[in-house]
């Protein structure tokens, strides 16, 4: 059942609880939604039957929450304040934290801001590309890099012009075929790939000191391997998904085995 809490700003965050047991939260992708990331991919299945509690959110501007059309409204610094608040709202202390994609960067700021309120961390579909500062070379002039703010501005236009006939870079096209899907909001998803965002240095997520597990696709162009990002941290495993993309690897049965075994170690 969707049940709502309200952001320092006004914005309405939907997000359900289901299941009994040790808390895991969940913090989907850009583009998507609780139900589109998780429930659909099995995912709460998986949880709840391991014997955890599911907590997963419609970040704003997604699924069943407010959608702002200003860039500055999804800087990830306020986003993860969303995450903290429904975190108050159900009532749970320090949880198992889980972020896809996007969600893996918001994740990572909730980490590096509220480390009381994570027990283990899972970044799934983030790797090596997180450390991209903006420079690109030729040999990966074609590819969406989501550290690559000009990257990001690419498939925000993508997302906004009218004729989706005319956008050559595949990775925008990519975006811009889900963006498309029933009941998404395109000008609030473009906002969303719009807005100002800082990731963290190596020597900043050294001082991360939860265990942090990093999950890519074998073949996932947008992050890279997880291996660079994962080694960051204090305490960083990875794990790659063989034969899989950014879109496959969510609900391949590798990535939940591992994300279970990974839980389970106290």
């Amino acid at each position: 059942m969707t049940e709502f809490t309200t952001a320092k700003d006004g914005v309405r965050i939907a997000y359900e609880v289901v299941g009994e047991g040790t808390p895991v939260m969940l913090v989907h992708g850009f583009g998507s939604s609780r139900r589109q990331n998780w429930q659909e991919t099995g995912w709460y299945a998986t949880l709840t039957g391991a014997g955890y509690q599911v907590i997963a959110m419609d970040c704003r501007g997604h699924g069943e929450s407010d959608k702002p059309h200003e860039p500055e409204a999804y800087d990830h610094t306020i986003m993860k304040d969303d995450v903290l608040a429904v975190l108050d709202a159900a009532g749970v202390g320090p949880v198992r934290l889980m972020g896809y994609s996007m969600g893996g960067y918001i994740s990572i700021h909730l980490l590096m801001a509220a480390p009381a309120r994570v027990e283990r961390l899972v970044i799934g579909g983030v790797g090596a590309t997180y450390f991209r500062d903006g420079t690109r070379g030729a040999d990966d002039a074609p590819a969406v890099r989501m550290g690559d703010p000009v990257a990001r501005d690419r498939v925000a236009d993508a997302l906004l012009v009218a004729d989706k006939s005319t956008i050559t870079d595949p990775g925008a096209r990519m975006f811009r075929d889900f963006a498309d899907q029933p009941g998404k909001d395109r000008l609030a998803l473009a906002a969303c790939m719009r807005a100002p965002r800082r990731n963290f240095t190596p020597a900043e997520l050294a001082g991360a000191g939860a265990p942090v597990l990093v999950v890519c696709g074998e073949n996932d162009n947008l992050t890279g391997p997880p291996g660079p990002l994962a080694a960051a941290f204090g305490n960083g495993n990875a794990v790659t998904v063989p034969r899989r993309d950014h879109m496959t690897t969510v609900g391949d049965k590798v990535y939940k085995q591992a994300v279970l075994k990974f839980f389970e170690n106290e």
